[in-house]
């Protein structure tokens, strides 16, 4: 701007002081012009008077450099003319100021001289006796007075030009300044020209609500990102390249990746073909749906173009982890063919004995023998019904029992004291410590478990093992345990012992007995009391169950 605002000042003083020339020379040519001819009338006067008196003799006296000075005769031949050969010139009858000083006395003319450049101003006057006085004297033309002064008025041009640039340049920098001073952050409070305050008006309130798009827009984005981030999902959004504009923690997760940039491909992310076919086939814009192996996890994978009047502008991609409820549909498909297995196996038995007694095959005296067998599975059917009836009460919530305040110390204590003869024929010793912890939740849920923490600790321990409880509790934590010092349990089987007829050792449960729902309820009646279940264990060495309330969140929901 400051160079703009300069070359139009230069270019405007060079301009005025060009047309002022121009000016003055015209009016000074024409003041010169009109000075001149009546410089030739009073000579052609003062001549008049001067030959009407003296005679015509006095012009020979008269200086080759002056005025020229010509005498005519009335029928125009030239009687005397001081710069040239009168007999040797043509008749001035036909010119124009003799022809009007015959007639009106006294004649004026200019003629322009094509050769020499100049203009000649011709004045003539009648004398008494009919002859005509001609003065004459030539006058440069504009171009010609030019020439004479073309050095001075270059000079006087590159002084003006320099001065000109010089008082443009600082002319131009104090006009600007005020501008470059401008705080555009707060346009309405700048002290400027009168002349600016519309743009910054307008300015300011164009920031205002620029500023108020800005926040509406921050805060969308931030609640697209908190609703994104929280998301259990995968998502991203894609461009029509495939690269990505949006995306959440739980994609990145899903994929394996700790980090990604927006405008990145999302084909670096992932280059499975699975994967790789749906973004390339929703990028063409079609649905697409598909179940994809990722690190480990089944995900569903969805993907759907995003179309905006018509035309494709990108895609969205939705990944949902669906291995739990793969999981738990593989869980329920193993729990129905063991619950078919179990409940077939002393079925099978109770059917063979029953047939065998039926057809006589039995002496009289194992008649009693084969009827403590039918009666022994009938039992083993029962507990597992049981035990299968619990786990669905657990499941859906519709345990009929009434919470109350239970000792936890005093229930191990009965539990222990009830399993005593068990642990007695293999000579387990049991040991209970701790203190007396006071816990409101529902009693047969928490004697159950218990009980079959207790009951595992004493058929996987080896002879002469110690089951030992403890049982602690402080403002932060109800917590116990039941440690044994059994056959301990496998890193490797440790994540699913809790599943349902989940075993460790198929061959040594065979041997102790049980339904192989045990763990299974202790998880699910401590899930519903509210407690968190945990293991250490390591093979050779025992194993230690316990179960962990969190008072600060559980005293509030207390009487």
């Amino acid at each position: 701007m400051t160079r703009k605002i300069f070359r139009s000042i230069l270019i405007v003083s060079i301009s005025v002081f060009l047309i002022g020339v121009a000016c003055i020379l015209g009016i000074l040519y024409q003041s010169f012009g009109g000075q001149l001819e009546k410089e030739l009338k009073k000579e052609a006067e003062y001549l008049a008077v001067a030959v009407e008196n003296v005679g015509q003799d006095v012009l020979k006296d008269l200086p080759d450099k002056g005025e020229r000075v010509t005498l005519v005769d009335p029928d125009g031949s030239v009687l005397y003319d001081n710069y040239a050969d009168e007999s040797a010139m043509e008749n001035h009858g036909d010119r124009d100021e003799i022809k009007d000083a015959v007639e009106n006395g006294y004649g004026e003319a200019t003629r322009q001289s094509k050769t020499m450049g100049k203009k000649t101003v011709y004045y003539a006057l009648r004398l008494n006796d009919g002859h005509i006085l001609r003065v004459s004297s030539t006058q440069d033309n504009v171009i010609s007075i030019i020439q004479d002064f073309i050095r001075p008025l270059i000079v006087i041009l590159i002084l003006i030009a320099v001065m000109s640039g010089i008082f443009a340049s600082k002319i131009a920098k104090k006009i600007v300044k005020p501008l470059n001073q401008l705080d555009l952050e707060k346009p309405d409070q700048n002290d400027a020209y009168d002349e600016m305050a519309p743009f910054l008006t307008k300015i300011s309130k164009q920031q205002h609500t620029i500023q108020n798009q800005l926040k509406d827009a921050k805060r969308q984005q931030e609640e697209f990102a908190l609703i994104t981030r929280h998301m259990g999902e995968g998502l991203f959004v894609l461009d029509i390249h495939g690269n990505l504009l949006s995306f959440n923690k739980s994609g990145l997760e899903m994929l394996g990746v700790s980090n990604a940039e927006a405008g990145q491909n999302i084909l670096e992310l992932n280059r499975s073909k699975v994967f790789r076919e749906t973004v390339e086939d929703v990028l063409e814009g079609n649905h697409h749906e598909t179940i994809i192996e990722l690190n480990g996890l089944s995900c569903q994978m969805i993907a759907n173009p995003v179309f905006d009047e018509g035309k494709k502008k990108g895609a969205v991609l939705l990944l949902i982890d669906s291995t739990e409820k793969m999981q738990l549909e593989q869980l329920r498909r193993e729990f129905t063919a063991n619950v078919s297995h179990e409940l077939k196996t002393p079925l099978t038995s109770i059917s063979g004995f029953a047939e065998i007694m039926r057809d006589g095959m039995v002496k009289q005296e194992d008649i009693k023998k084969f009827a403590d067998r039918i009666f022994q599975e009938a039992q083993r059917l029962i507990t597992l019904v049981n035990d299968v009836i619990k786990i669905s009460q657990l499941d859906e919530g519709g345990i009929p029992y009434q919470k109350e305040d239970v000792d936890l110390f005093q229930m191990a204590q009965e539990i222990l004291d009830h399993l005593r003869p068990e642990a007695e024929k293999n000579g387990i010793k049991l040991r209970l410590n701790g203190d007396h912890a006071v816990r409101y939740m529902e009693k047969p849920i928490f004697e159950e478990v218990l009980y079959n923490l207790c009951d595992n600790a004493i058929r996987y321990n080896r002879k002469g093992g110690i089951v030992s409880v403890r049982v602690r509790q402080d403002e932060n934590e109800t917590r116990i345990s039941v440690k044994d010092t059994g056959i301990g349990i496998p890193m490797v089987h440790q994540k699913r012992i809790f599943q349902r007829f989940y075993r460790v050792d198929k061959s040594h449960s065979k041997e102790i007995g049980g339904t192989g729902l045990g763990l299974s309820i202790v998880k699910h009646g401590a899930n519903y009391l509210g407690a968190e279940i945990g293991l250490e264990s390591m093979t050779g060495d025992g194993s230690t169950f316990w179960l962990r309330w969190d008072n600060k969140k559980t005293e509030k929901t207390q009487p």
